[in-house]
């Protein structure tokens, strides 16, 4: 089956999880409201639907191949991307003035979502050339923006990030390749970068690669680490392509998953495409800085963050895409009698068991998304809100939930697909059925862009430690007052929910309780239990939004030509959600604020 957006969902939580009326309120930003949401959204689906969706299984069967430093992507992935740029559907959140479309990040949050829900590998472009120009914006200089931003913007040209190499891995300290400074204010960059997503393509006439390096006698460690802008090909001051930078695709990754997007290994400055004069002396690509020198980390931070939140989002998209699969599924194949006693064999939806894993996976899909979606409206309050405390405020609660949106959604995302292969049973397993696809392709999202050890070790040192728990004690503030409003209303559903939102927060307030005060005593405990706070932190949260979702619904249900059918099934899903995903909590919470000690216990000898 093809992928088919889930609207209605979508809408209701751009209303009430993430307030979308709100944000069209704020300067800049009119013209986000909910209307043209609906328009933007409705387009993008059908766009979705009929030209990149039907790509997605093709692109797993015949992926990006590499010849001579050239790379060949997909069959139809070029024409795809042509459309893409020529439907300004990168634009969406950028800039009027670079040639976006400068809507709220709230806006562009559901586009991006089914972007990967349609096809992960080739969405994986859009999100790093997105995560680019925000960097750009940010750290480059007006001349910077100028010259590459608006071909980007336009779809033309697509960005890559360039931080690790074989020998660092996660740590950057230990980056080797080197920027040689010109006379003329440019630099000559050389090294070899790895894992270097869409770094050769032929979708666009251009490729903006940022690049990490250091600058000749620069500090040790990340303090000497700086960001430059090299593209693929030389640009002009009036904007016109010039010759090949020396820049050289030496191979491409052979993966388990989104096997259609070229990851590729970039030797700069090897000497290929030497570049101005001839010679041996011209060998080094051309790069520019970006920011100030021994500051190209925090300049990266900012694209890096980015990529992080979309990362993310890509957990939510590949949830739904493998849960409509696995309904489908579960809607069409006859198995077995019903436990409850058939004349004949039942679809197998009718199962028990089946409807428990399709309850799990319908459930942490909503919970993600809504998250998400709550996570791009606080970032567009951040950047747009009059006031300068209420943008400081959300800019604090953004950051602390980005970690949260990118290692929970991820994790969860492949037990979502995992799941999806179960219920197919022994036909998940072969390839031919899809299912797998999912599952291979959501590996990956825990690992790149900073594994969930990497989220969960921020979450605990840069968003709960630094601030002293100010911003995690401002949501367990948050989720009290859902609590209070559960309890004000009628039913068993909303009784139970707030019983277990609450037994939830407590614990999240328990641990956050144990880091701030265990962290200058016992640091290595506290990171033991990082991990598993970003899991609690994850299922809370999401058990709030779903509790938020829930008491929407309640009040739509109330007015005329409500559609009884989605609304009920919002509130039972919250509440299947209380009972099997918000009663881990006080498991998790119990695992960090007590069990360092069993992390910590072997000696590396008794590892065996």
């Amino acid at each position: 089956m093809s992928y088919r957006a889930p609207l209605n969902e979508m809408l209701f939580t751009l209303r009430h999880a993430a307030a979308i009326d709100t944000i069209a309120a704020l300067p800049g930003l009119e013209d986000s409201n909910f209307e043209t949401a609906q328009a933007v959204l409705e387009e993008c689906a059908r766009f979705n639907s009929e030209v990149i969706a039907p790509l997605n299984h093709g692109g797993d069967l015949e992926p990006a191949t590499l010849a001579n430093g050239e790379v060949s992507t997909s069959p139809g992935f070029r024409s795809a991307f042509e459309q893409f740029g020529t439907a300004g559907w990168q634009g969406i959140q950028h800039s009027l003035e670079h040639g976006g479309q400068g809507l709220a990040k709230l806006v562009a949050t559901p586009c991006m979502e089914m972007l990967h829900a349609s096809n992960m590998s080739f969405a994986l472009a859009p999100l790093l050339t997105d995560g680019a120009i925000e960097a750009l914006m940010v750290a480059g200089s007006e001349e910077q923006q100028a010259r590459f931003v608006p071909n980007m913007v336009a779809g033309k040209w697509t960005g890559t990030m360039n931080l690790t190499e074989s020998q660092a891995g996660s740590d950057l300290a230990v980056v080797r390749t080197r920027a040689v400074p010109q006379d003329d204010g440019s630099y000559r960059i050389f090294g070899e970068k790895i894992f270097i997503t869409y770094g050769e393509h032929d979708l666009a006439e251009n490729i903006v690669h940022l690049v990490l390096a250091r600058i000749e006698g620069a500090p040790p460690g990340v303090r000497g680490i700086s960001l430059f802008v090299v593209p693929k090909v030389m640009v002009h001051g009036d904007g016109s392509l010039g010759e090949r930078n020396d820049v050289w695709c030496a191979s491409l990754e052979h993966k388990l998953g989104i096997k259609a997007s070229p990851t590729a290994v970039l030797l700069f400055g090897d000497g290929k495409f030497p570049v101005g004069e001839a010679g041996a002396e011209a060998a080094g690509a051309i790069g520019y800085l970006v920011g100030k020198e021994n500051r190209g980390l925090e300049h990266m931070f900012v694209m890096m963050n980015a990529a992080r939140f979309a990362v993310g989002l890509q957990g939510v998209a590949v949830s739904d895409r493998a849960y409509q699969k696995a309904l489908g599924y579960a809607r069409e194949r006859t198995q077995s009698r019903d436990v409850a006693g058939s004349s004949a064999p039942v679809t197998i939806i009718h199962h028990p068991d089946v409807r428990r894993m399709l309850m799990t996976m319908k459930a942490g899909t909503e919970a993600m998304r809504a998250l998400a979606y709550f996570a791009a409206a606080t970032s567009d309050r951040a950047a747009h809100a009059a006031d300068g405390d209420e943008r400081a405020r959300s800019q604090a609660l953004y950051e602390y939930l980005v970690p949260i949106v990118k290692g929970w959604s991820t994790e969860f995302a492949v037990e979502i697909a995992s799941l999806g292969v179960q219920i197919h049973g022994g036909m998940g397993f072969i390839e031919e059925t899809g299912a797998a696809q999912y599952y291979r392709d959501a590996r990956i999202l825990p690992i790149y862009e900073g594994t969930t050890a990497i989220q969960a070790n921020d979450l605990v040192g840069r968003k709960t430690v630094r601030d002293a728990g100010a911003t995690a004690r401002a949501v367990i503030a948050a989720i009290r007052a859902t609590e209070e409003e559960l309890g004000a209303r009628s039913g068993e559903h909303f009784d139970v929910i707030g019983e277990r939102l609450g037994a939830g927060r407590a614990a999240l307030e328990a641990v956050v309780d144990f880091v701030l005060q265990e962290f200058n005593n016992d640091v290595r405990s506290v990171f033991a239990g990082s991990v598993p706070y970003l899991r609690l932190a994850g299922i809370v949260l999401g058990g709030w939004q779903m509790a938020r979702a829930a008491l929407s619904a309640d009040e739509e249900l109330l007015g005329e030509g409500a559609d009884q059918g989605f609304l009920t099934a919002k509130i039972a899903t919250a509440r299947f959600y209380a009972d099997h995903l918000l009663t881990q909590a006080p498991g998790l919470g119990t695992a960090v604020v007590a069990g360092g000690a069993g992390v910590l216990a072997l000696t590396e000898e008794q590892f065996g």
